[in-house]
């Protein structure tokens, strides 16, 4: 199972984009997704889990329609965390049942919306599942419903995207309300389904698996009541050479010692993943506007920056992604001459850095920066700051040998659009 894509592989095909018109004058951007690693990803996500189990692809990861509808033949189905990605799963095609609706803030009207429709709803507190109760009165429904749980297992390494501490906005927390949890399934006859989510990035493999043991106990606790059982996602994945993360098999493997009623059929499974889905399938190409040099730094302006890399921008200690150099015909250039560099993107602040005092090829202008892993929040947390456009997004299959545009380049009026 291939774990990332090498600066080779994307060279060959940046040539071929090159070659092939992918660029046009205005494409000083493009964002390349490689939709065989995509598809064989989730192959062999499908490979490691019980038959029955539903890999709902999380939205917010990447929600391209293109995407969404080139993936939906494997059978999986979408995580959504906002009714605006439930909408984006029907219009792709989904069956109802493969939705599920993730948030902390379903309104009423969201909720009836997701009713109607027969979407597989995790609430996400007590007060919820009130609301649902008295909607149900009204508004009988196909729908799948569970609960959510925070498993307390700890903040991982990142905090800000840790949902399994002491706190969290997000869910019930299993300590301080086991008792009330187990009451809730007595008490909603509807209720059957129990969810839990810890995080992204951040989080342990050991994380994860305390998460199972405990979500394996409440549910021993709970009886059979429980028909759904719905793990989340959360396993971190490799953005930066010669760095390690634990893989899907090893993941599963473990995952089934700790829990091994989740794998012996009595339950349906659903799985949440979207970054290791989607982050190591995708990365972009930048135009080099300029090299210019000033108080002893080599500065490469690109055309993406905070806007794409958000989390890259702001908290550079967690976030990263390697970094390559290719002229402008698409040919990596060599590291036989390198420099130190600040590359910066384009936006209308100091801020809008993505890497400093980094060693790369000698860059030149109409080379190419090259940025790899980009295919997971990055595009989906698009930046409107300054109003720049949303680069082309390009999907290609066999090395190159076909592409197929994505999403086309934002024009101006698109943008005017956007503001109106």
């Amino acid at each position: 199972m291939k774990i990332r894509l090498s600066a080779s592989e994307i060279s060959l095909v940046l040539k071929k984009a090159i070659q092939s018109g992918q660029f046009s004058n205005e494409d000083s951007a493009v964002i390349f997704q490689d939709l065989g690693f995509l598809e064989n990803r989730i192959k062999h996500l499908k490979q490691l889990f019980p038959e029955n189990t539903l890999h709902a692809i999380a939205a917010k990861a990447n929600p391209l329609p293109a995407i969404l509808e080139h993936i939906r033949p494997i059978d999986v189905g979408v995580e959504c965390a906002t009714l605006s990605e439930v909408y984006l799963a029907q219009k792709s095609g989904y069956d109802p049942k493969k939705i599920v609706f993730d948030s902390p803030a379903k309104t009423i009207e969201e909720i009836k919306y997701a009713l109607k429709a027969g979407i597989h709803i995790n609430a996400d507190s007590f007060e919820e599942l009130e609301r649902i109760n008295n909607l149900l009165k009204s508004n009988p429904t196909k729908s799948i419903i569970g609960l959510r749980i925070n498993p307390q297992v700890g903040s991982g390494k990142i905090s800000i995207t840790s949902v399994a501490g002491t706190y969290s906005k997000f869910a019930i927390p299993i300590t301080e309300f086991e008792n009330e949890l187990i009451e809730s399934y007595q008490k909603y006859d509807w209720l059957s389904g129990i969810h839990m989510h810890i995080g992204s990035q951040g989080c342990s493999l050991d994380q994860l698996l305390e998460a199972a043991e405990k979500l394996s106990l409440l549910l021993g606790k709970i009886g059979d009541f429980i028909k759904w059982v719905d793990i989340g996602g959360g396993l971190p994945v490799i953005y930066e050479e010669g760095k390690t993360a634990p893989s899907m098999e090893t993941y599963a493997t473990e995952l089934q010692k700790r829990f091994p009623e989740l794998f012996d059929g009595r339950y349906k499974i659903i799985t949440e993943f979207g970054r290791y889905i989607h982050a190591n399938a995708g990365w972009t190409a930048s135009k080099v506007e300029y090299v210019k040099k000033s108080s002893g730094v080599n500065t490469a302006v690109i055309h993406v920056g905070a806007d794409q890399l958000m989390r890259r921008a702001y908290q550079p200690e967690f976030w990263y992604h390697d970094i390559s150099v290719a002229d402008k015909n698409g040919n990596l250039k060599p590291t036989t001459r390198t420099e130190n560099y600040t590359v910066a993107g384009p936006l209308c602040f100091g801020g809008d850095i993505i890497a400093r005092d980094i060693e790369l090829p000698v860059i030149n202008e109409d080379d190419y920066i090259i940025i790899h892993d980009t295919g997971a929040y990055t595009l989906s947390m698009w930046c409107r700051h300054t109003s720049r456009q949303i680069p082309k997004v390009v999907g290609y299959q066999n090395d190159g040998g076909k592409f197929q545009t994505l999403k086309k380049r934002e024009s101006l009026e698109d943008v005017y659009n956007f503001w109106k």
